[in-house]
């Protein structure tokens, strides 16, 4: 969306716009502009996805098409680019000769080009929808719906209009809705076009799923569903203006929560081959850009760095990062965001013990194989833990490296994709028990365990244990609870130094947790957790008799690692500096005693 003033230049431009395209330009890359006008009009580089509209327009037999991608994957570039196909102008700029030597233009002897600038339009996204209260969300719509008004105000103007409808249409101009009249608010704007241009309407909605997204981790996901499943489904549903709507998101919200009571509705998720290649750039893409750039000699290394998604059978890379990449010649974690990786954080840490075994399988570089339900219904993250999986893989924070289908189930094989996500879950982690400290703060209370200083280690742990653990992390198992905690403190541990192993056979029996040097003249580490349940006492004794049953409970952990021998494969490696300890647990009151280290 434009100001004025961007658009007044725009129309000095139009003009002129094919002789304008057609001049050489330098490589430079667009990063942050999702509009394709502006990208064309500035004479920016950009990876031609133009295809896509050859894709779309080839489906015609489907009348909304919801296509899922993770975060920052072209979805709104892409939709811009339908956008100036479909549609003879587009704010006030003309759009003719801004697919000239383009692949679409040349695709079938340019066959498609007979459909260029022939549609009216409306394009709307929900990406900036991501308030922490409902009520914020509701004037944020309110505001987005208002914009998109004022886009189409050339209405007001139109001798196919009724006067009462101007009106309704000034009002959403200035923002006096309520919510009823809301949700009907894309639905209105289509009959007005269609009376209006007297052709059916491409409707465009781009990332429907955000203020979703954002009132599941704000607390108020009954509300804001709600009134988002009355505003899809008075557009979407049974609406004889409409030709078709193409809907993008990051997740496929469940039919039965958002789009019940549309048939009408085809959903590709990365799982699907449709639509594979033109969201994230290909290996050819990839390699055609960094020989442009001369760069190919850093093709492995980008690859490790940016590589690894796997959509339908196309194998694609995160092209923000390749894009940040080339413009600043730096490998770094460019797809980072707090706020956007908020939901994926919170699953992370609040995640079951079994949960955080299998994850820190995948931070080891292993495989792993998991039932994946692409349909999402956020009600159930809380209680299922194949949903979190299936959200970290359509998310885009992990891949299927291969998927088969089995009694209708889709079963994935799931990896960390590459290196700038193993990166963007360290950092997670460590924003999670750091908790505000900074970095150099937690890399120290990690190497405290590591080098055995017990008496350091426990006072930072304590504080860890403080900021971090709720008391209704423990009404269920709670020695579980404490050892998934264990082991998501330790996959903040550097994989390339360290084993992390959990309920292994060793000796006599089976430890809870240890942590194993690759350098066998570095120390071991082995821990045996217990909890107990707070004795009835008065408030008075309860202190004192607590650190006794903690400090018991915690030698009585250390005695069970030496009487069932579980260092012995360990000694067999050849390690000799062998940590042990005992942890016992009562709420958010510890005590640790240890043998060996400092």
């Amino acid at each position: 969306m434009h100001n004025r003033a961007g658009r007044e230049t725009k129309k000095v431009l139009a003009n002129n716009v094919y002789d304008y395209l057609q001049k050489e330009v330098s490589m430079k890359l667009q990063v942050g502009s999702d509009d394709f006008g502006d990208v064309r009009i500035n004479k920016l580089n950009f990876v031609d996805k133009t295809l896509f509209v050859k894709e779309v327009m080839d489906n015609k037999h489907v009348k909304v098409s919801v296509i899922t991608r993770p975060r920052r994957f072209g979805k709104t570039f892409n939709l811009s680019i339908l956008h100036h196909f479909l549609s003879s102008e587009v704010n006030q700029v003309k759009t003719k000769g801004m697919f000239d030597g383009l692949k679409i233009s040349q695709v079938d002897n340019g066959s498609y080009m007979q459909y260029q600038g022939k549609y009216p339009v409306i394009f709307v996204t929900f990406k900036e929808v991501k308030d922490e209260t409902f009520e914020d969300a509701q004037k944020n719509l309110q505001l987005v719906i208002q914009e998109l008004y004022s886009m189409h105000r050339y209405l007001l103007a139109s001798d196919k209009l009724e006067q009462d409808e101007k009106e309704v249409i000034k009002k959403f101009l200035v923002g006096e809705t309520d919510k009823i009249v809301l949700s009907k608010s894309i639905k209105k704007l289509t009959e007005f076009l269609y009376k209006h241009s007297g052709q059916k309407i491409y409707l465009l909605i781009d990332e429907y799923d955000t203020p979703i997204q954002s009132g599941y981790v704000n607390g108020y996901y009954k509300k804001i569903i709600s009134l988002m499943k009355a505003l899809f489904g008075a557009a979407l549903k049974s609406n004889s203006c409409l030709d078709r709507a193409i809907v993008t998101g990051i997740l496929r919200v469940a039919k039965e929560s958002l789009f019940s009571g549309l048939n009408n509705v085809s959903i590709y998720t990365i799982i699907q081959p449709d639509y594979s290649q033109h969201f994230g750039f290909t290996e050819k893409e990839v390699h055609e850009l960094l020989v442009q750039t001369k760069l190919e000699d850093r093709e492995l290394e980008v690859k490790k760095w940016y590589n690894g998604y796997a959509f339908g059978e196309a194998t694609v890379y995160n092209p923000w990062s390749i894009v940040n990449y080339i413009n600043n010649k730096i490998f770094r974690a460019y797809w980072v965001n707090t706020s956007d990786n908020l939901l994926i954080k919170q699953q992370l840490v609040q995640s079951s013990p079994e949960f955080k075994e299998q994850f820190k399988l995948l931070l080891e570089g292993q495989v792993i194989e998991r039932w994946i339900d692409e349909n999402m219904v956020f009600g159930d993250l809380k209680n299922n833990t194949g949903i979190i999986w299936s959200l970290l893989l359509m998310s885009g924070y992990l891949k299927a490296v291969s998927t088969t289908i089995e009694m209708s189930k889709t079963i994935c094989k799931c990896a960390i994709p590459n290196l700038e996500v193993q990166i963007l879950y360290q950092d997670i982690i460590e924003e999670w028990l750091g908790n505000g400290e900074g970095s150099e703060w937690y890399h120290n209370f990690l190497n405290y365990l590591l080098i055995g200083d017990i008496e350091k280690f426990s006072e930072n742990f304590g504080q860890v244990l403080m900021r971090t653990i709720s008391v209704h992390d423990l009404t269920h198992n709670p020695e579980a609870f404490y050892q998934g905690f264990m082991l998501g403190l330790a996959a903040g541990i550097d994989q390339k130094q360290y084993e992390v192993k959990s309920n292994r056979e060793s000796g006599l029996g089976r430890y809870d947790i240890a942590i194993i040097p690759r350098d066998i003249l570095k120390s071991a580490i082995v821990l045996e957790i217990k909890s107990i349940t707070p004795p009835k006492v008065s408030k008075k004794n309860l202190s004192k008799v607590l650190d006794s049953l903690l400090i018991r409970e915690a030698k009585r952990a250390l005695e069970q690692i030496n009487r069932n021998q579980y260092a012995v494969d360990l000694v067999q490696r050849g390690i000799i500096n062998i940590v042990k300890i005992g942890l016992a647990f009562s709420g958010k009151e510890f005590r640790i005693v240890g043998e060996g280290g400092k």
